[in-house]
């Protein structure tokens, strides 16, 4: 017999390594594949993510702050196709032929995060959500149930938990979703929901004629919103505006009794807290009180100006936004958690997200898990994978803290207050109204038209001005900044100051940099 110092036990390590590596086996082929151990290349495919993070590194993050680079690269349709490259072909290419296309992807597209980058609602590099978006496209999650995405779902909680304070809630509900449009769509079908419950499972046939109300100065999103969900946009009613893009609550209380009167069912009403060419803020008080004379679902699309939440300067802009049932705010735009972030926020909680949206599909939502299921929150969404943005906010309001959050808001308005009194110096230069928010609307006047009279000429002449000095500018690639016609004026200017990497020497030169592409028009 053998002694028991044959048979000795191999200490833990070693069984934890002999039950983790794989004992090589004869390869099994099935329907012509053979199937022995992966075939993907870690240590080449670890070797391409690390060049390519430091190509990213060099050329995006470092260079994302320096006003001697480029904002844009123009280049036409047909010639970007051709330099790009773009066809798919039967045989992979080589890693190095792959980093070089990566380089060509990063010099032609628009440097968003660069100081001079002002053409949309979002600008600027957060490098804190920069790592939180690396971090979540690594590890690839969805985030419908707490067992595949348990870190993410609790980081949305308490996000939502932290901006329904800020809205004035004692408590309530939400979710992110993948733009403001979709905010608003849902909100739309919510309150539809909640008017008539029956739409759910019997459709639209025996609903009455259901009609909502929003700015003239709201976002096209509420018109497709309506087209999608079946309401039709001859069933949106847009309320007139005053001089400044405000809606007129006079109007408003009109149009829901017009509606009253022709058998329609008013049922929600959309205001606006920031436009999005103007800046506008509806008087969100006067609204709520006619909503709560009508019995009408409130709904405060805050997209652009629910950042100013965070400023205890600024907040007032939303004053009476606590008694809106529900609110869609982006903190992907003023305060920079990238695209997308973007928050459905809600009053009601009483599961009435979930009861309006849940499919109960029993593959992911059962309900005898070992776990409390109250954490599978993915039945409130209309998606099934869903990213968790939630995190790159979170991980920015980490780094900045409250405090930080609301510098950023401040000083993006008193760098617009500075940019306003700047070009009511300069000749030339003519502000379509004061602002009251980051929203700076101007026109350029060119040499040639300053001494014109202002009649339909000159008019229809300065609508050609905007256009061609953002082609030049384009082409350039010194700055980007949006221009459109809007409500009976002519193509102007509308800048908008989001990024705190933008300086006050940046707003010289934007103004400075028009001037010279326009002097000679």
């Amino acid at each position: 017999m053998s002694s028991d110092s044959d048979h000795q036990c191999p200490v833990d390590g070693a069984i934890d390594q002999q039950e983790t590596i794989p004992s090589k086996k004869n390869a099994v082929l099935v329907d012509g594949v053979v199937l022995n151990g992966p075939t993907t290349d870690a240590k080449a495919g670890e070797k391409f993510v690390e060049e390519a993070c430091r190509l990213i590194m060099e050329e995006v993050v470092l260079k994302a702050t320096d006003v001697n680079e480029k904002v844009c690269e123009w280049r036409p349709p047909e010639q970007l196709k051709q330099l790009l490259d773009l066809e798919m072909r039967d045989s992979g290419e080589p890693p190095h032929r792959l980093l070089e296309l990566c380089r060509d992807v990063i010099r032609y597209s628009v440097k968003t995060n660069h100081p001079r980058f002002f053409n949309q609602l979002y600008a600027g590099l957060d490098y804190y959500s920069l790592v939180a978006r690396f971090m979540t496209e690594a590890l690839n999650p969805s985030v419908y149930t707490y067992e595949v995405s348990p870190v993410f779902l609790l980081v949305e909680e308490a996000v939502l938990k932290k901006m329904i304070e800020f809205i004035g809630w004692k408590e309530g509900d939400g979710i992110f979703n993948p733009g403001g449009s979709v905010s608003n769509m849902y909100a739309m079908n919510l309150a539809r929901y909640k008017y008539c419950p029956d739409i759910k499972e019997k459709g639209l046939s025996g609903s009455p004629r259901l009609i909502l109300f929003t700015s003239a100065e709201c976002h096209y999103s509420m018109k497709k919103a309506a087209s999608f969900l079946g309401i039709g946009t001859e069933n949106v009613c847009f309320v007139e505006t005053d001089g400044r893009g405000k809606m007129i609550p006079e109007e408003l209380e009109k149009q829901v009794w017009q509606a009253r009167k022709e058998g329609t069912a008013p049922f929600l009403v959309c205001a606006t807290s920031g436009t999005t060419v103007l800046g506008a803020f509806d008087p969100l008080d006067e609204i709520a009180d006619i909503c709560e004379r009508h019995g009408l679902w409130l709904h405060v699309d805050a997209s652009w100006g629910g950042s100013a939440l965070m400023s205890r300067k600024h907040r007032k802009l939303l004053h009476g936004i606590h008694r809106a049932d529900s609110v869609a705010w982006n903190p992907h735009k003023m305060l920079m958690a990238g695209i997308q972030c973007c928050a459905l926020l809600v009053k009601d909680k009483s599961d009435l997200l979930k009861k309006c949206y849940c499919a109960k599909a029993s593959y992911l939502f059962q309900q005898d898990k070992f776990y409390d299921v109250s954490y599978d929150t993915g039945d409130k969404s209309i998606q099934c994978s869903r990213r968790p943005d939630a995190f790159k906010f979170w991980m920015t309001w980490k780094a900045l803290g409250t405090s930080g959050l609301e510098e950023r808001v401040n000083r993006a308005l008193a760098l617009s207050r500075y940019l306003v009194d700047e070009i009511k110096k300069r000749e030339g230069f003519k502000l379509l109204l004061e602002p009251e928010y980051a929203n700076i609307c101007f026109w350029y006047i060119p040499p040639s038209l300053r001494e014109m009279e202002e009649g339909p000429e000159f008019w229809a002449k300065l609508n050609l001005v905007a256009p061609a000095i953002k082609e030049r500018m384009m082409k350039k690639g010194s700055l980007m900044l949006g221009y459109q016609p809007h409500r009976g004026k002519v193509n102007f200017f509308r800048q908008v100051v989001i990024s705190p990497q933008v300086s006050r020497e940046d707003m010289d030169f934007l103004l400075d940099e028009i001037d010279l592409l326009g002097k000679d028009m």
